[in-house]
């Protein structure tokens, strides 16, 4: 996640089928989150720019809930909730969607998702 550079990484892009996320938004502030599922969202919106270490170089923006609340366990399997909003909430609707199997470019609209691609492939070429 760091040397990508990220901020956030799930257990099944390293390989471990976990349902397991690690975020870091702040440098030493590490969270880890067990079997994370979103709870509670809001009606209201945000919008922000995302990316994956999976693909590194591209971004875009998307639409998600401005305020959500997870349910997960901590490391010892405790049941915990958090209460999230702004780039948190983002970061938490990200990856619960990549452990559910749906990639940020999937909530694209074809035509932003074909051209980040092929930017994509460009950058890969060099």
């Amino acid at each position: 996640m760091r040397s990508a550079p990220g901020i956030g990484i799930t257990a099944p892009h390293i390989g471990v089928p976990s349902r397991l996320v690690v975020l870091e938004l702040t440098p030493g502030d590490v969270r880890i989150y067990a079997n994370p599922k979103l709870d509670q969202v809001s009606r209201e919106s945000i919008r922000h720019t995302e990316g994956s270490v999976s693909m590194p170089g591209v971004t875009d923006e998307l639409e998600r809930h401005a305020h959500v609340r997870v349910r997960y366990q901590d490391l010892e399997g405790k049941e915990q909730s958090e209460d999230a909003d702004g780039l948190l909430a983002v970061c938490h609707q990200h990856e619960i969607d990549q452990l559910d199997g749906i990639f940020w470019i999937d909530r694209l609209s074809r035509l932003k998702r074909d051209r980040l691609i092929t930017r994509y492939n460009k950058l890969r070429r060099g």
